[in-house]
């Protein structure tokens, strides 16, 4: 199998993973444990890091290191799309609502008046959605899985010698 694409499918899978742990244990609907989702920046950046030193041992260059980072978080956005339509739909179809109401929650502990949470409750109302939170979890995939090819790809090089260097014999 092409190494962008099982790399793509690895951290699809292993992001999935991490976000159905969170929703099986809860954390999602607790203010203390709901940013644990974002380990999945950690899981990308393992497996980028992992999925360039193998295209690097191809000899690709940074440019094409960056690209291939960026085209194995395409290929993981793929999973992310239909594992997230998945959650909120069908696993824990009152995701939202659990949400919104932890949301409700923590801004009343912060004293916000009740028109302040409502205005905050009004502008995350457009995300509130499967298919909005499914297609910006793979938009984001993307734009993360970009960032960090573009910082892995200066440590993880091809060994190959350039053309300029020439062949030693």
């Amino acid at each position: 199998m092409n190494t962008i694409v099982k790399a793509g499918l690895i951290l699809g899978i292993l992001c999935e993973v991490w976000t159905y742990l969170i929703g099986f244990t809860g954390w999602y609907k607790d203010p203390a444990m709901v940013n644990l989702f974002y380990v999945v920046i950690l899981i990308q950046a393992g497996v980028l890091i992992w999925g360039l030193q193998q295209t690097a041992a191809q000899g690709r260059k940074y440019g094409a290191q960056v690209g291939a980072g960026t085209l194995m978080s395409a290929v993981a956005a793929v999973i992310v799309i239909a594992g997230s339509l998945l959650f909120t739909t069908v696993v824990f179809p009152d995701y939202f609502s659990e949400i919104a109401a932890m949301t409700e929650s923590m801004l009343t502990d912060k004293g916000m008046s009740g028109e302040e949470i409502q205005q905050v409750m009004d502008a995350q109302a457009a995300f509130t959605n499967p298919m909005v939170n499914a297609i910006t979890g793979a938009v984001m995939t993307i734009i993360t899985g970009c960032v960090l090819s573009l910082i892995i790809a200066i440590f993880v090089r091809s060994k190959a010698p350039s053309a300029s260097q020439g062949a030693t014999a």
